[in-house]
């Protein structure tokens, strides 16, 4: 167990993301190393996405570029996270980071035809898709259990600031340099990335006899196995599953609620987007600070329940500036599922699991959004964007209390599982 399995909620002793920011200088270098790179993530895809537009004029083409950078590499999930358990975390992070600069410059520099653009976006992601579990498997080794909360608020804190800005610079240096040169600030992203995480301590995968280590896709599978076996982590993984199956779809369908139902133009639907940011930074701030006082089990619940919250009553809203209010409840709801659930994962999973549950869990969210975003594409064809975010919220809410209610069995049921003889024999007899 990372962290003895068990849930610290009182807070006493906790650091606050500033101060670990401050006194912790490992945790300080992988915050930085992933804020920057999520930073040339959002330039990257910005102007990607307008390139692609502007020489193909083909709203297929984008969409294949958006499928082969997040959707097709979440299929990997079952793979990704082998790599983080079988090697030095380090190491993975350092390899990834190289690997995806030179992919970024090799795009920058050659500027491809789209079959071979989207070849090497493909593989770019697929890169970003081994790193995101390594970097999650290296904080319980950077921090105390104690901590785990607060580190992981600063570092959604961080990445999300980073996207928000992304996009802004951007619009700044794409007339100034053009899109080879945002390609290549993009790409050094990479290298000082890379150069960050380099100064970290070794991180070395666990001793084998821990993790029964056989084949790359033996390991795979016993990954799979573990998470269908553990009834916490099952849980976890699949009310998150269903939560965002629900409600990915507000991705797609904030334009048509902004122009259609509210009767706003471009500008009300850039602000409804910007409400989910502007709620994300509110909450993982609240959360840096307070995380600690809370149970991790509650926060997830309380994050289920915000998140559908909020659509369900952007759906009923009668005006734009209500459903702005309403969606940054719904990033507050994010910021805390993402929160509870990585802290959860961190203080349960063994580090020679820890790599392959988050490739799991995280390649299942992004299946999730692909799922919620054509089914409820249809929906929205058939009906109306408000029926769309109310059946959204229902759903979420409906999944909340489902999960509500098997939570605390899967918390008791896994703490004897993992219990050792003593403690098993200790609780048979009454004994404190």
């Amino acid at each position: 167990m990372t962290g003895g399995g068990s849930e610290i909620g009182s807070g006493v002793g906790e650091a606050s993301a500033m101060r670990l920011l401050r006194d912790n200088r490992p945790f300080r270098a992988l915050w930085c190393a992933r804020s920057i790179s999520f930073f040339g993530d959002s330039l990257g895809l910005v102007v990607l996405l307008l390139y692609v537009a502007d020489t193909t004029g083909q709203a297929l083409a984008v969409a294949m570029l958006l499928l082969v950078g997040d959707f097709a590499p979440a299929l990997l999930g079952p793979f990704t996270g082998v790599l983080s358990d079988r090697f030095d975390l380090r190491r993975v992070m350092v390899a990834c980071d190289l690997a995806q600069g030179l992919l970024v410059a090799l795009v920058a520099l050659t500027l491809p035809s789209l079959p071979l653009l989207l070849a090497l976006v493909g593989l770019r992601a697929v890169a970003g898709q081994v790193f995101g579990p390594a970097s999650r498997a290296a904080v319980p080794s950077l921090v105390r259990d104690r901590d785990l909360g607060g580190a992981n608020s600063a570092i959604g804190f961080g990445t999300n600031g980073a996207e928000a800005f992304g996009p802004l610079l951007c619009a700044a240096l794409l007339p100034l340099v053009g899109v080879r040169g945002v390609l290549l600030v993009d790409a050094a992203t990479f290298l000082v990335s890379a150069a960050l995480l380099a100064s970290l301590p070794s991180l070395p995968a666990a001793p084998a006899e821990e993790g029964a280590r056989g084949s790359f896709l033996l390991d795979a599978r016993a990954g799979l196995g573990y998470i269908r076996s553990v009834p916490l982590i099952r849980t976890i993984g699949l009310g998150f599953f269903a939560v965002v199956a629900f409600n990915g779809i507000d991705d797609v369908a904030l334009v048509f609620l902004a122009r259609d139902s509210l009767d706003g133009g471009n500008s009300a639907a850039s602000f409804l987007y910007a409400a989910v940011g502007v709620g994300l930074l509110v909450g993982y701030a609240l959360l840096a600070r307070h995380a600690g006082r809370f149970p991790m089990v509650l926060m997830l619940l309380v994050g289920f329940g915000a998140s559908s919250a909020g659509n369900l009553f952007s759906g009923l809203a009668w005006a734009v500036a209500a459903a702005f209010a309403l969606q940054v409840v719904r990033g507050v709801g994010i910021a805390a599922m993402d929160v509870a659930t990585n802290t959860l994962l961190q203080r349960t999973v063994p580090r020679a699991m820890l790599g392959r549950v988050f490739g799991n869990l995280y390649g299942a969210i992004g299946v999730a959004a692909g799922v919620s975003y054509v089914l409820g594409g249809f929906l929205l064809d058939l009906t109306s964007p408000r029926v769309v975010f109310v059946v959204a919220g229902v759903g979420g809410l409906l999944v909340t209390l489902a999960a509500a209610l098997a939570l605390p069995r899967a918390m008791k049921a896994t703490a004897t599982r993992t219990a050792t003889p003593a403690q098993k024999a200790d609780t048979d007899t009454g004994t404190d």
